[in-house]
């Protein structure tokens, strides 16, 4: 199974995989996942509800789970360790490539993004269904986290010296340059020192489907990112970044990259936390 699968494969695939409904909306949006699951989606779907799948021991805002919640959320789905899973979602964030990443973090192999989301599904009148999922639970697996996947605030701080990594801020470009405040998250724009900027909606067509491989390259190019080299995304709260890590995993590169989990709802208010403002430098 490739890792971007499209609405035609997974039509022709629905009883061969596992299919997890990411959809997480901002508080702004005023929309309930869970609700518009129940009103429809793809057959045989589960709701993953990711907006509980966080650390909530951890001071960061929606931190990535533990391997324990990872396998009791995963086990009270039914979705057995090894499964092949297809993410989607219908949320403005593209929240799907977050739990994707999330799944990678943990060593799983076998997981795809549908490209187009649930927008492109409904849009070609393919089939939805109504209702509550009700899954069958298994016995919870065993993972590991991939720590090399994630980085803390002080890793990136202290990269800012070193510029070993280069970082690469998925947020629009008025939040990255300061000109418009962060309303998401009601904090002040700027960036991180060093960092690039690279909208996550520049990888992406106007259907929410994936550029081609030729375009994604282009787009990483022009803000400034060389793909030879490490690269840490970030964005507001390690959403839209994961979006920007499943492009470049799409070119082959996933091993040198890594998320920066805290972001800006965790860099920006840290008062203490150096910031630039303007275009990046």
């Amino acid at each position: 199974m490739d890792m971007l699968v499209s609405t035609a494969w997974l039509a022709d695939n629905l009883g061969t995989v596992t299919v997890l409904d990411a959809t997480k909306h901002l508080p702004s949006a005023g929309r309930d996942a869970a609700a518009e699951f129940a009103e429809g989606h793809i057959p045989g779907a589960q709701f993953l509800d990711l907006a509980t799948l966080n650390d909530d021991a951890s001071p960061i805002v929606a931190a990535l789970p533990t391997a324990e919640q990872f396998a009791l959320r995963l086990a009270a789905l039914g979705v057995r360790p090894g499964s092949r899973v297809v993410l989607y979602d219908d949320s403005a964030p593209r929240t799907a490539a977050r739990a994707w990443f999330i799944f990678r973090m943990f060593g799983w192999r076998d997981v795809a993004l549908l490209d187009g989301r649930l927008g492109k599904w409904s849009a070609e009148g393919r089939p939805l269904e109504a209702g509550k999922s009700r899954p069958v639970p298994v016995a919870p697996g065993t993972y590991t986290a991939d720590l090399r996947r994630a980085r803390n605030k002080a890793a990136v701080l202290a990269n800012i010296d070193t510029a070993a990594e280069q970082v690469v801020d998925a947020r629009d470009a008025g939040r990255f340059t300061g000109e418009t405040v962060d309303t998401v998250h009601n904090l002040p724009g700027g960036h991180i020192p060093g960092a690039r900027n690279l909208d996550f909606r520049m990888v992406l067509n106007e259907d929410g489907s994936f550029k081609r491989k030729d375009e994604l390259r282009a787009a990483f190019a022009d803000a400034g990112i060389d793909l030879a080299r490490p690269v840490v995304t970030s964005c507001g709260s390690g959403v839209t970044a994961s979006v920007l890590l499943f492009a470049m995993a799409l070119l082959g590169k996933e091993e040198d990259t890594a998320l920066y989990d805290g972001s800006w709802s965790e860099w920006g208010a840290d008062p203490t936390a150096p910031r630039e403002m303007g275009p990046a430098r």
